[in-house]
């Protein structure tokens, strides 16, 4: 006669719980004013339907156009003056605003190598280029997100935010003291600093990719 496995014991409720509460303070992208933002994607990490690191990737246009962005700015800019970073480079502004950025210009004057360390800066950006959404949107009050995440960049003392929607093939270009904000198609020329100019919409049809 077969044996039959007893099922494995749950654990305590508590201990879910706990669980619970620590892959979900995982899932928070960032902080803006307060209210924490979770990755797009997090209910589907706790309801056991996803992974972490699924809604953590990027997609390949996306890292295409941040490796662009990128290399125009090691090409083209003046590493003696500017650090040039990516891979979710974390800022924060305040005890209530940690927020994270795709590709940021920083001063090295502003940004010294003796404040390179473990933390998050605590320094503006001189630009910043953002290139999605990458936060849950289904609360109604977070439908203002990309808003109020710029006008907290500039009021912080970002120079330019630079905010690339794949989907669209858009660019949102706002700037610190400038009365308007203007979205283009990505098939424009744009300036990111130093009279530097590049082409996202040119670059990826240059390369065989259709967006």
């Amino acid at each position: 006669m077969a044996l039959v496995e007893a099922p494995a014991p749950r654990p305590p409720r508590r201990v879910a719980a706990a669980r619970r509460a620590l892959l979900q303070a995982r899932l928070v992208r960032e902080t803006l004013d307060g209210q924490p933002l979770y990755y797009a994607g997090y209910r589907e990490v706790l309801a056991g339907r996803q992974t972490l690191e699924g809604i953590r990737g990027s997609s390949s246009l996306r890292w295409v156009v941040a490796s662009y962005v990128l290399q125009t700015m090691i090409r083209r800019l003046d590493n003696q003056q500017y650090w040039f970073a990516a891979n979710q480079v974390g800022v924060e502004l305040d005890p209530h605003n940690s927020l994270i950025h795709d590709v940021a210009i920083y001063e090295k004057a502003m940004l010294p190598p003796d404040q390179i360390n473990t933390r998050y800066v605590s320094v503006p950006a001189k630009v910043v280029v953002e290139i999605d959404v990458r936060i849950d949107l289904q609360n109604p009050k977070d439908a203002n997100y990309v808003n109020r995440k710029i006008r907290k960049l500039l009021d912080f003392g970002t120079e330019r935010v630079i905010w690339v929607f794949t989907d669209s093939q858009q660019v949102l270009l706002a700037e610190r003291g400038a009365d308007a904000w203007f979205t283009m198609d990505w098939h424009r020329d744009l300036e990111l600093l130093d009279g530097q100019i590049f082409n996202i919409g040119k670059y990826l049809a240059a390369k065989g990719v259709s967006g």
